[in-house]
């Protein structure tokens, strides 16, 4: 029996989907831990007012593979490209009902990893036959 393309395509878009999460496990991935502003109580007057500090929500992602980018020469911050799989960061989406994984990723205050703070700067999405199996994200002081 013969598939058609689009259904072959499908196929092998998951296929990738699985062999990035385990290529990111290979490489030694790491922990990173996003940080999204958590969702103050709308009954709550000081928060009303902004007198509260709503805190934040902590959402783990492993693996994560982490690679320095190269120092510009007019800038001393430090800059990270981040890879992780679809497999990891689509169920995180979906949880948070985010839109995209672009949207998921704006709303997040940044990325914590091994105790710094960085900024995300941009993110890039790697598809193979319509379906995502890897994201890039660059962050950086």
């Amino acid at each position: 029996m013969m598939l058609t393309s689009s259904v072959e395509n499908a196929f092998r878009g998951m296929a990738l989907v699985r062999a990035a999460e385990a290529m990111m496990r290979a490489l030694g991935g790491e922990e990173i831990t996003l940080l999204f502003p958590a969702i103050s109580l709308p009954n709550d007057p000081a928060a009303q007012l902004g007198l509260a500090d709503p805190g934040v929500e902590q959402v783990q992602i492993s693996p994560v593979v982490r690679r320095a980018l190269l120092f510009d020469n007019e800038s001393t911050a430090r800059r990270f490209e981040y890879l992780m799989p679809a497999a990891v960061v689509l169920p995180l989406i979906e949880k948070r009902s985010a839109p995209s994984a672009q949207e998921f990723f704006d709303a997040a205050l940044g990325i914590l990893h091994q105790g710094v703070l960085l900024r995300i700067e941009r993110i890039t999405t790697e598809y193979f036959a319509g379906t995502a199996y890897l994201y890039r994200v660059i962050a950086g002081d």
